[in-house]
């Protein structure tokens, strides 16, 4: 897809004329696959005002422009895949998912249609805080600009979700297990934008008890 339609920019106001296509080409991403070795409990059945982690992640997702949701499973497929099994998403089971985070993402990009997806936007459920409105705008962004990598940036710091274009994939199921998609990420600096984000959940990740109660609390309550 190019940077324009009909050499108008392709802004989020053109997109919307354009209508169900734009739905088709953004694939979102979410890599549940871990044992959660840290916590002691799967991470995505964490509790978080009155959701799990991912039911949130997927109810924030379902409010962008994003076309589809992947989420990908692994070590807790029976527990997690049930507590999603009404909503409308594609389960990919990553059976390698001991490998690594990268066996997950590589799992799910070998089971899209790649000539119908522009890109996919990576996203990790253990930062449960995910705002649409910031996904949004790292869609815009990813075909207003044409670069190849849309990173969100809080204070200075990287986090997710992470866009990747589609020239991308044969690069990350060719990245290296122990560097992830981090290598393919360094091997772009020049065609990754950043975009400054006031959400400080960009950043915050969530892989211990301690980590759970600083951030959500006891009851399962965003702090402040």
């Amino acid at each position: 897809m190019t940077a324009g339609f009909m050499n108008v920019p392709l802004t989020l106001d053109v997109v919307a004329f354009v209508g169900v296509f734009w739905l088709a080409v953004i694939v979102a991403i979410v890599l549940s696959a871990g044992e959660s070795s840290r916590m002691g409990s799967p991470k995505a059945l964490l509790e978080i005002e009155g959701q799990t982690f991912i039911e949130r992640i997927i109810s924030a997702l379902r409010q962008t422009r994003a076309g589809k949701i992947v989420v990908v499973l692994g070590h807790h497929v029976a527990e997690i895949g049930e507590r999603i099994s009404h909503l409308p998403v594609k389960v990919v089971v990553n059976k390698d998912y001991k490998k690594g985070q990268l066996s997950s993402l590589q799992a799910a990009i070998r089971n899209l249609d790649a000539g119908e997806v522009d890109g996919i936007l990576v996203h990790l459920v253990d930062h449960p805080f995910l705002s649409s409105n910031l996904v949004d705008k790292m869609i815009e962004q990813f075909y207003a600009s044409g670069k190849k990598i849309i990173v969100p940036v809080h204070r200075g710091k990287r986090g997710h979700p992470v866009l990747f274009a589609r020239s991308l994939f044969p690069e990350l199921l060719d990245a290296p297990a122990e560097q992830g998609a981090k290598a393919v990420v360094r091997a772009h600096q020049n065609e990754t934008l950043e975009i400054e984000s006031a959400e400080m959940g960009v950043a915050i990740d969530i892989d211990t008890p301690k980590e759970y109660e600083e951030f959500v609390g006891r009851k399962g309550n965003v702090k402040g």
